[in-house]
């Protein structure tokens, strides 16, 4: 016995494995030595339990919610820690009571905030743990799948087309395998794969006896041993160097943009308010105070929380519809699609493929077509059952016609795998007299060009089964030289039947695409299928009159008349993958928000390439690793649920962010304005902080509120521009009643300075709070559209705290005093006055935006750049904890 052997007895020490590149320039068998592990057995449970307690897990990523970062986000803002300085400032020269209860009132606002950030980092923990990826090992001699961060050193690995290579793999076996590692390379053909060593010092791109992590397979399958994992592979130690920040979705984009608005709008009040108050000889660190205030007063600092809690609630409801997001934000770009591509099988059809009958063209009989069609597959076959692979072999293989037994003397010599160039696999097999036969099964337009004397009735056989929608397999055979099948092989083909298949329509699948239409969406059908098949199936679900156009018509026309025609067109049949990117990008041309929805490995440059990339949790790996959101079920009405919640959650946010550009702005600028007749300040700072804490806390029920009918009806778009106006609009009619306030408290009560603030303060939080029940609805409010019971209870209850303040015990700590009783009666007649005006407001805003309609952009959304691919497909590898170092 061998002292390998005898390690393997005694179940060795963890090997940490070896660099690839040193594994690609040594022979097969002094890597499986090195890294003691036998092909055929692959590692024992407990060996690999051991070398994943030693290493740790494949994983390069993190998605666990850690509290630091979260409280970080709460107080890197600028004006924030300006705000604190001054206070400190003020406390130490004599202004304790004044600076503590800032402090106080901070650290509210940012506890606030920070437990609603850090719940929906919770929530996208909790998300993140149920998207799984998996594939397939050799453990104990048996194949089994497991999760890829459980890959470990030493692990036997089965590659198959879309397989996302787990780890860096020292190839073995291989069958006509090809990888694309353009991600890695650059190189952007597919580099063919053996399991030869290679000559000392070569670069990554000429490692052809190696599959690295990350890459994708691109035809072929393969087998080979794990020799690193995680961040000691070579993508690890790429993916480790990159800024692991997110790349902004559409939705952070405008966030974005709207918040530097209002930074310019608060900057120039600030230096405004700062200037008029110095001109006027107060001090000068009571003037700071106040202008950073009011600063802080404007800026939307729970803007964050509001979102998190938006989408929070949200990711919670799409997880309960069966959607899943693998990043929160992508929930409000769900909701801002018009066009949606789809495959057609499991999403207008059932997906639950039923062989039907054979129709014989050359064979004797429709049992001999089954048969031959039974040898040609790639699927693994046990105990007479196809294991995994191609669907319609699975359905043909469970089927009563197929006749199992008479195939087990017969052997597969060798096997050309499927590819969607070819749309063909290939077979040799060996009958128990020694004839070899090539056999060739696959798309009935491919399979019938490569044979000679195709009979006229099996071509009217052929086209009559398309129109009636079934699925068609052509079978084909000629005598074979050989053992190894090579696509030069396939010619002079003798056509010998074909097998038919049926995939009946969804039973809901019909409203599912009314109801899609009712959200302003554009369904289209993109498939590999025939093209009079994907029209009858659209037919008989009521999809439009649109044209059907194939591959080959929409190679030969340029951009500009593919988007023309791409108007026209409800079916795109027979096209490749480069086919279904491009259509996806000229749509986007249009400024269009397009999602394209697939599962198989001939998606992913379109999931890719459409703004939102949907896939079904049962998708190949390279389908799953370029998606946006997954379905845990294929259905269409999942995808509308989907679609609803995100412009949901769009609608609600815009309601802080109106709220946030007319009562907020209208109260700064009074401030403003009463800064230049006053010879006080009209508000403390304190007290500018707590009636912005008091408003915030309000708005953080926004999420739970009610959405009018008609904004789910089309698709929810950023409009900047559209804001603004907003802003200028209703900011002034918001400081109209303020500057009456003034005028009351002053002329009507001769209010001192603190009676006055004590006044303010209550009509300002009352305006800016009840607004809401204005804003959030075009409709009359209350009566045409109701508001959330919890948002009613916030807003009320807020302004009710507001109210009571002064006459509380901490009126004098704040620096308020009570109010007399006909305040409140003026207060009454204020506010119902001020809703009336917003109302009418409203309705001559809207009246006047519409003839000002929002321009998108177009092809503005998400960059797909080189470093954001890189990132996702890093993200697949992660867990809910960190990695362990090196």
């Amino acid at each position: 016995m061998t002292t390998v052997e005898r390690g393997r007895d005694r179940h060795p020490e963890p090997t940490a494995g070896l660099p690839i590149t040193d594994a690609a320039e040594q022979r097969v068998d002094d890597v499986l030595r090195q890294l003691r592990v036998a092909p055929e057995q692959g590692l024992s449970g407990e060996d690999a339990v051991g070398r994943l307690a030693q290493w740790g897990p494949n994983a390069l990523v993190s998605h666990r919610a850690r509290v630091l970062p979260v409280l970080w986000r709460q107080l890197r803002s600028p004006l924030l820690g300006l705000l604190l300085g001054a206070a400190v400032a003020s406390y130490f020269v004599g202004e304790q009571g004044g600076a503590i209860i800032i402090g106080v009132i901070v650290g509210l606002s940012v506890g606030l905030g920070f437990v609603n950030e850090y719940r929906a980092e919770k929530a996208a923990e909790a998300l993140h743990s149920q998207i799984h990826h998996e594939t397939v090992v050799i453990r104990e001699g048996t194949a089994r799948r497991v999760d890829v961060t459980e890959l470990v050193p030493g692990d036997i690995v089965e590659l198959r087309l879309g397989d996302i290579v787990p780890a860096d793999i020292r190839l073995f076996d291989v069958t006509d395998l090809e990888c694309d590692e353009s991600l890695l390379t650059g190189e952007s053909l597919p580099v063919d794969k053996t399991a030869a060593q290679v000559q000392p010092g070569l670069p990554l791109a000429e490692l052809v006896g190696c599959a690295l992590m990350g890459t994708v397979v691109h035809a072929g399958s393969g087998t080979g041993v794990v020799t690193a994992t995680g961040s000691r592979t070579e993508f690890g130690q790429i993916a480790a160097g990159l800024d692991t920040h997110p790349l902004e979705t559409e939705f952070q984009i405008g966030l974005r943009r709207f918040s530097m608005l209002l930074v310019y709008v608060a900057s120039s009040l600030t230096v405004s308010i700062f200037a008029i108050n110095v001109a006027l000889n107060r001090p000068i660190l009571d003037a700071l105070l106040f202008s950073l205030a009011i600063a802080v007063g404007i800026t939307p600092q729970l803007l964050p929380a509001v979102v998190s809690t938006s989408l929070a609630t949200g990711s919670r409801r799409m997880s309960r519809r069966k959607v899943l997001v693998k990043r929160l934000v992508c929930i409000e770009d769900l909701g801002d699609i018009d066009v949606l591509f789809t495959d057609k099988t499991g999403t207008l059809t059932a997906g639950d493929i039923e062989f039907s009958h054979a129709v014989p063209a050359n064979a004797t009989s429709p049992e001999e077509v089954v048969s031959w069609g039974l040898l040609c597959t790639e699927n693994a076959t046990q105990e007479g059952t196809a294991v995994g692979g191609n669907p319609l072999d699975r359905a043909l293989w469970s089927s009563p016609e197929a006749k199992r037994p008479a195939l087990g003397d017969v052997q597969r010599l060798g096997l050309l795998p499927f590819d969607h160039e070819r749309r063909m696999v290939s077979v040799i097999v060996r009958d128990p007299a020694g004839h070899t036969t090539f056999v060739t099964k696959g798309a009935p337009e491919s399979v019938l060009a490569r044979c000679v004397d195709v009979p006229a009735d099996a071509r009217a056989a052929l086209e009559a089964e398309f129109e009636a929608g079934n699925r068609v397999v052509a079978v084909a055979i000629r005598p074979a030289e050989g053992s190894t099948p090579t696509a030069a092989d396939e010619h002079d083909l003798r056509l010998l039947g074909l097998l038919v298949f049926l995939d009946p329509p969804k039973p809901d699948a019909a409203e599912a695409l009314l109801r899609l239409e009712t959200l302003g969406i554009a369904v289209k059908v993109v498939t590999g299928d025939n093209p009079a098949v994907a029209l009858k199936v659209c037919h008989d679900l009521g999809l439009g009159e649109g044209e059907a156009m194939t591959g080959p018509e929409l190679d030969a026309l340029d951009d500009t008349e593919l988007g023309v025609a791409i108007n026209r067109t409800t079916v795109f049949a027979r096209v490749s993958p480069e086919h279904k990117a491009r259509i996806v990008r000229v749509r986007r041309l249009s400024g269009d928000g397009v999602a394209f929805l697939g599962d198989g490995v001939n998606d992913a440059l379109a999931l890719h390439a459409a703004d939102v990339g949907v896939s079904v949790d049962s998708a190949t790996d390279v389908a799953k690793d370029a998606a946006d959101v997954i379905l845990l079920e294929k259905n269409l009405n999942v995808l509308a649920d989907g679609v609803v919640e995100g412009r949901r959650i769009f609608a609600n946010t815009i309601k802080y962010v109106l709220m946030g550009t007319s009562s907020n702005f209208g109260n700064m600028f009074s401030a403003a304005g009463a800064s230049i007749f006053l010879s006080f300040l009209p508000m403390l700072p304190s007290q500018i902080l707590l009636n912005n804490l008091l408003y915030d806390a309000s708005q953080l029920a926004i999420p739970t509120d009610n959405v009018d009918e008609e904004q789910l009806r089309k698709p929810s778009h950023w409009d900047i521009a559209s804001i603004r106006r907003f802003m200028f609009f209703f900011g002034p009619l918001s400081s109209v009643f303020d500057f009456v306030t003034f005028a009351i408290m002053i002329w009507v009560f001769n209010s001192g300075p603190a009676q006055f603030r004590s006044g303010w303060f209550v009509e300002s939080l009352a305006t800016q709070t009840l607004i809401i029940f204005a804003i959030r609805t075009r409709r009359t409010p209350f009566f045409r559209s109701h508001p959330s019971l919890p948002l009613t209870l916030a807003a009320v209850g807020v302004v009710a705290v507001g109210a009571v303040l002064p006459a509380t015990p901490l009126a004098h700590t704040l620096g308020f005093q009570p109010l007399p009783a006909g305040f409140f009666a003026a207060l009454a007649g204020m506010v119902v006055g001020y809703l009336v005006l917003i109302e009418i407001g409203k309705r001559m805003f809207y009246r006047w935006d519409a003839a000002s309609p929002p321009r998108r952009p177009a092809a503005v959304h998400r960059h797909r750049q080189f470093h954001r691919h890189l990132r996702r497909r890093a993200a697949r590898f992660s867990t809910g904890d960190r990695p362990r170092p090196d």
